[in-house]
């Protein structure tokens, strides 16, 4: 790899990080359009590279989140269980699949995802309680759920998390983002592992966009708490919808 691509990189991962940070979902949704239309790379190829980014993105949110708004450890433990054995499963599986029918199986699950989100931003939502309006165990079947999206498309438990924990079980939108980390953290790493083993990973383009994630998502887990829930949640409508757009062009 040359200077010039190794700066390249970076670049893009310091984008990426700052992304992830804001969301709370890694910055692997972005990355995997960005290295297919950008780079050329086949859809098991971009996810299991976005995946050496995502991964210790994931760890320094969480991180992050977690000094700034207490994560419940019942909660997150759950969560990760129940994501890490589904996400393990869908990886398995997705290796073997073919990736245009993929690729445009995510696409569709973006935008209905983005829709989705659109239509609770303008409908009046309950208020915001420290209590879970629905019994803690019924998680989860959320941590499996996003666990196996997660494990069958690289990244995207998050984004399944998110909006679930918020509309449904009356979560903050940063503490929904928060505990959407702690469930990614087990699924990614083991989804890596298995893209890994299957040579679906290009390390020497990972690692520059991990360190550049790793130097920039604490700009946006800062810039998530600097803005309004409403205008945090229209940010992630209009995010899905890029996402969407780029993965149909790749």
């Amino acid at each position: 790899m040359s200077p010039i691509d190794l700066l390249l990189n970076l670049l893009l991962g310091l984008v990426l990080g700052t992304v992830g940070g804001l969301f709370g979902i890694g910055g692997g949704l972005v990355a995997i359009p960005a290295l297919g239309v950008l780079f050329g790379l086949d859809q098991q190829l971009a996810q299991g590279t976005a995946l050496v980014m995502v991964v210790p993105n994931v760890v320094l949110a969480l991180w992050r989140y977690n000094q700034r708004n207490r994560i419940e450890p019942k909660h997150a433990l759950l969560l990760s269980a129940c994501g890490f054995v589904c996400a393990w499963l869908a990886s398995l599986y997705a290796v073997e699949l073919h990736a245009e029918s993929m690729r445009m199986a995510f696409v569709g699950f973006l935008v209905v995802l983005a829709i989705y989100n659109l239509v609770r931003l303008f409908m009046h939502n309950a208020p915001v309680s420290k209590e879970l309006r629905h019994p803690w165990p019924w998680l989860g079947v959320l941590g499996g759920a996003a666990g196996a999206l997660g494990g069958l498309f690289g990244v995207g438990g998050a984004v399944l998390a998110v909006p679930v924990l918020t509309n449904v079980f009356g979560a903050g939108q940063l503490v929904a983002q928060g505990l959407s980390l702690a469930l990614a953290l087990p699924s990614t790493g083991v989804t890596l592992l298995t893209y890994a083993l299957h040579d679906h990973v290009d390390w020497a383009m990972g690692l520059p966009l991990a360190v550049g994630g790793l130097l920039s998502i604490s700009w946006g887990v800062k810039l998530a708490h600097a803005l309004p829930e409403k205008v945090l949640r229209g940010l992630f409508c209009g995010f899905l919808v890029l996402c969407a757009v780029l993965l149909a062009l790749e």
